[in-house]
């Protein structure tokens, strides 16, 4: 089975904002492949469907973004493979210009602190697909990534989320030949 994990904050205050991108992301794929999010588990939200004629897991941590990996270690821990190998997480990234995509099989965390609890947990050894939102230039970063978009992004941003989601499923069908991969 395929893990797709969305990262993000939960509750209605951080719905919209760039640092909820990856749940975003897991919400378009869950309306496009009619899998509901309605199982509670692992400290998430999941639900179970196919795609591409895959069996996938859309999951999305209810831990805040510091502890994701505790979530994700609890959704390997609970499958008999246990391969972080058939695991892609999706982030927000503000080092990327805002709309843009970035895949890699595995790496560092780059400065996101829920990557950074991911990999602290299960190893640097899992996909990523990163969304750009855009750099902080001045200021707190938390409030940057904890913030709304603006009115003059949201059309780049829904678009991102779209191609993000297209992404995603050629991860699914291991179609590694036209991922954005930088």
């Amino acid at each position: 089975m395929k893990i797709i994990v969305g990262l993000g904050n939960p509750g209605l205050r951080y719905r919209n904002t760039r640092h909820n991108v990856g749940f975003m992301v897991i919400k378009t794929l869950s309306e496009t492949h009619r899998i509901r999010l309605g199982k509670k588990g692992f400290n998430g939200t999941y639900g179970i469907g196919r795609v591409k004629g895959r069996e996938v897991m859309l999951f999305r941590p209810s831990t805040y973004m510091n502890l994701s990996g505790e979530a994700v270690n609890a959704v390997l821990a609970s499958k008999a493979e246990d391969k972080a190998k058939d695991v892609l997480v999706i982030s927000d990234d503000f080092n990327l210009p805002l709309g843009s995509i970035r895949f890699r099989e595995k790496g560092s965390a780059g400065g996101h602190n829920g990557l950074q609890s991911i990999i602290d947990r299960i190893g640097p050894d899992f996909a990523r697909l990163r969304v750009g939102i855009g750099a902080a230039v001045t200021g707190d970063t938390s409030s940057y990534v904890l913030a709304s978009f603006p009115r003059g992004e949201r059309a780049q941003i829904k678009e991102a989320i779209q191609n993000a989601s297209q992404a995603a499923q050629m991860w699914i069908r291991e179609d590694r030949t036209n991922m954005p991969i930088s």
